[in-house]
């Protein structure tokens, strides 16, 4: 019998000294980016405030016409580095199917804690709503992944009204169980306790009722990774939600979400299924 335990977690959960040429990263999802704003600057409204905070800001991006529904794209970066800027590319997929597309930005760790940044991202979310009507599909990359799925969860901040429009919730890469991250060194950044990390962890919550779930991860990534995907659909599969794990063939922590831009990219069809 061949038993495995992690020795180096900060090893374990490292995606940049892990993926080759990842020297590309993020600088090289500013271009298409800018691209992206520039081509649809007439249906984009950018930077509309959804709290207090300098970083509490969301940009909108409309398809021709009345709009489906609504896609949220909550970013990732460990809760501590980027912002929406980053992504703007990855409305194209959903807006081809007649979805809008909001992408808010929110305080970062350390000016923040993790419960904090759920909090936000549920104003910011609550915002969108009220502006673009019809069924929510949500989904976020990495730590984005953890927060829409807490969006979904028993405790999620969400008002009643908002929880029961969620059709979709698609986890890019996701992590959510906090608890290993209580061991590595950026944790000294997060500042994830015990205590944080019972309340904020997805997979130790309940999904809310009539919950879908995606977990998408891509196959060449840490470990780690493609085990915090599988987990979370398996717990809440357990706990009553419809849930999927994917592992995306030859796909990194950092190209996975690119399926995104494509409307007919197995991705987004996950994202925009009914």
């Amino acid at each position: 019998m061949f038993l495995h335990r992690i020795a180096d977690w900060d090893d374990a959960y490292a995606n940049w000294p892990n993926i080759p040429r990842s020297e590309r990263w993020p600088d090289g999802w500013i271009e298409p980016a800018k691209a992206f704003r520039e081509s649809w600057a007439q249906r984009t409204r950018l930077d509309v405030p959804y709290g207090p905070a300098p970083r509490n800001l969301i940009d909108f991006y409309l398809p021709e016409g009345t709009p489906k529904g609504l896609v949220v794209f909550v970013h990732g970066g460990y809760w501590m580095r980027l912002e929406k800027s980053f992504w703007s590319h990855l409305a194209a997929g959903p807006l081809a199917h007649g979805y809008a597309v909001a992408m808010p930005s929110y305080t970062l760790c350390p000016d923040i804690r993790i419960a904090g940044i759920t909090a936000e991202v549920g104003k910011a979310i609550e915002l969108a709503a009220a502006e673009i009507a019809g069924p929510i599909h949500l989904t976020g990359h990495s730590a984005g992944g953890h927060l829409v799925t807490r969006m979904a969860s028993a405790t999620s901040p969400l008002p009643e009204a908002v929880r029961a429009r969620i059709g979709n919730v698609v986890s890019i890469s996701g992590v959510h169980d906090l608890r290993p991250l209580m061991r590595i060194a950026n944790n000294e950044i997060l500042k994830i306790d015990e205590a944080e990390a019972l309340a904020e962890s997805p997979a130790l919550l309940r999904p809310l009722p009539g919950t879908r779930l995606t977990c998408w991860v891509g196959g060449n990534e840490r470990s780690e990774f493609l085990r915090q995907n599988a987990l979370l659909a398996s717990i809440w599969k357990g706990l009553g939600a419809a849930t999927a794990a994917v592992e995306e063939p030859d796909r990194h922590h950092f190209d996975v979400v690119d399926g995104l831009i494509s409307p007919d990219h197995p991705l987004t069809k996950a994202l925009l299924a009914d």
